[in-house]
């Protein structure tokens, strides 16, 4: 009895097995048909276009570099992405109407994506914004040779603006113009942000009657200021009420991010692996963010300036860039 007992549970967990390779097996089959019909939509037919990608020696290192444009007389366009560590790679169909109007290249920056799969741990004594700035730089240089461009603009958004900002003051003369979205300027703008994130706590605390929640995040409002004691309380309240990042919104392109093309699990895991690592050097009050402040690099610019931001932005919120971008500050 025992024996036929054995042997059927080996049948059946021989059978569960059976199902689940298959399901897995379907699933991966289908993610590559999507990934085929993807390929197929995103691809540039224009004989005149440039569609690519590939590493390329900067800093030292192979940092992953893609291009794509429909006409490669068009200007070329770097995007700075944010994160730190936030490849867009996996989001990049969102630039697809660009591509008509200009060359994207997308970047996964030291300690991102691609560049931390090739080169793993051992970056971390460089993730500096320093050398992250020289980065780009060297970069910027690579793809004025590469594309035949004598200058190039430049993106760049939260993170990446705040790196953008510093490539832009070092190196003018390699840019038409520098455009900032979700503008980092230093501390404030997290101090800022950390404010606008008790507010929503304390609304949803009112609305569901919680006296114990808003007597804590009272507390915090009354100085509102990015300590342990007060990141603890907040995180708290935020699990407790299931409040949703202030930046779970992504840019909508043609393509999910699990069916582009040419993304495979692997680079799912060092896009994973790699937005860890680079927060952990990166962000934090010993991070360069709350270290340095753009007030600092000086106001004058011998480039035009843009800066495209949103009223309801909770990660990279406006005031603090309205307090350091006066217009009679920052020439035209």
């Amino acid at each position: 009895m025992p024996h036929k007992a054995g042997r059927l549970i080996g049948i059946t967990l021989l059978g569960a097995a059976g199902v689940v390779i298959a399901v897995v097996a379907a699933g991966l089959g289908f993610r590559a048909y999507r990934q085929h019909l993807a390929a197929e939509t995103l691809s540039i037919d224009s004989l005149i276009g440039v569609q690519e990608g590939g590493f390329v020696e900067v800093g030292g290192i192979k940092q992953w570099v893609q291009i794509r444009g429909e006409d490669r007389d068009n200007p070329v366009l770097l995007f700075v992405h944010g994160g730190p560590g936030g490849t867009t790679l996996p989001i990049s169909s969102a630039w697809r109407p660009w591509e008509k109007h200009f060359t994207v290249v997308q970047w996964d920056q030291r300690g991102t994506g691609r560049t931390y799969g090739a080169a793993g741990d051992m970056l971390a004594p460089t993730m500096t914004l320093e050398r992250m700035t020289q980065d780009g730089i060297e970069l910027t240089e690579y793809l004025r040779t590469h594309l035949h461009k004598d200058r190039i603009v430049l993106v760049g958004h939260s993170w990446g603006s705040f790196l953008g900002i510093h490539m832009a003051k070092q190196r003018p003369d390699l840019f038409y113009a520098y455009v900032g979205t979700g503008q980092v300027v230093g501390r404030a703008t997290f101090e800022k942000a950390f404010e606008l994130t008790i507010g929503r706590l304390q609304t949803r605390a009112a609305t569901a009657g919680n006296t114990e929640a808003l007597a804590e995040l009272a507390s915090v409002a009354a100085r509102p200021t990015i300590t342990p004691e007060n990141r603890l309380i907040v995180e708290k309240w935020s699990s407790a009420f299931a409040l949703p990042p202030a930046d779970s919104l992504q840019p909508a392109g043609p393509i999910p991010p699990l069916f582009m093309p040419d993304f495979s699990l692997l680079d799912w895991y060092n896009w994973r692996k790699g937005a860890a690592f680079s927060t952990k050097y990166l962000t934090g009050r010993d991070g360069p963010m709350f270290r340095h402040d753009i007030a600092s690099i000086g106001f004058e610019y011998s480039i035009p300036m843009f800066f495209i931001e949103g009223d309801a932005d909770g990660v990279t919120p406006g005031g603090a860039r309205r307090a350091i971008f006066q217009p009679d500050q920052c020439p035209a």
